[in-house]
């Protein structure tokens, strides 16, 4: 898309909001109903499928998912991915059917209309308070006990564009441990390339995503964190390594 040059990228952005915002205007009685009870939240997180759907087609998105293990329905599940993209929320939401609670920085909530049911919907994490990472286990638990799953993206924040793979934290595997729930790796081989953090760039185009098996925690302590971390940081590392040597094997961008 580079040949459109910087107009196309403008307005290509302020579509992404105008996506982001029109279906939350336009059901926003149903959202508010939705979420004004507690085991109402599947049908909140359909609506939410719909919403990402809209969007990403909205963009010309063309989402390809292969699964290597596919959850099953009413099991409680730790989804993880990498962290690249403002559509990488729209893109989790497509790929997994099982209902999920995000874990997300707070910052997201100022968002206006999107922050409202951000807010009430996921879990806030305040990275630079040690009292606010504590809450949010407290908080991951009572949605597991409801039989919701957890998806945390671990690298924290989005890292530069040059980085392929950041650092994973701890805090999504030493919940998933905690609760004996199995970790879902899921790579997303196109977001940065299709939708990245830097303004004057993206475009139309697929977005392939691979869910892969899931690392079991049911004979794991807490000090195998490190371990299980490490692993599922390999797994979706080697899958973004082998995708851009292939690019670069067959001379894409």
């Amino acid at each position: 898309m580079k040949f459109l040059g910087y107009p196309f990228w403008l307005l290509y952005r302020i579509w992404f909001y105008i996506l982001v915002a029109l279906p939350i205007i336009g059901l926003f009685p149903i959202l508010l109903i939705s979420i004004s009870r507690n085991q109402w939240y599947p049908f909140f997180f359909r609506l939410a499928r719909f919403w990402a759907k809209f969007i990403l087609i909205g963009m010309g998105f063309i989402w390809k998912i292969e699964r290597q293990q596919t959850p099953e329905k009413g099991k409680s599940y730790m989804f993880i991915g990498n962290h690249t993209s403002m559509v990488d929320i729209m893109l989790m939401l497509v790929s997994v059917k099982n209902p999920f609670v995000f874990v997300g920085k707070k910052e997201l909530a100022r968002i206006p209309l999107f922050g409202f049911f951000y807010r009430k919907t996921c879990i806030l994490v305040d990275r630079s308070s040690a009292k606010s990472r504590q809450a949010v286990f407290l908080s991951a638990q009572k949605r597991l006990k409801r039989g919701l799953s957890i998806c945390i993206f671990p690298e924290g924040l989005v890292p530069e564009e040059h980085i392929l793979l950041d650092e994973f934290k701890d805090g999504a595997f030493r919940l998933a441990i905690n609760h004996s729930i199995p970790v879902v790796p899921i790579t997303f081989l196109d977001n940065k390339k299709r939708f990245s953090y830097t303004f004057f760039s993206g475009g139309p185009g697929i977005m392939r995503v691979k869910v892969h098996k899931f690392l079991e925690t049911k004979e794991l302590e807490i000090v195998d964190t490190k371990a299980l971390k490490d692993k599922a940081w390999k797994i979706i590392h080697n899958d973004l390594l082998l995708s851009d040597q292939k690019k670069a094997t067959h001379g894409t961008e």
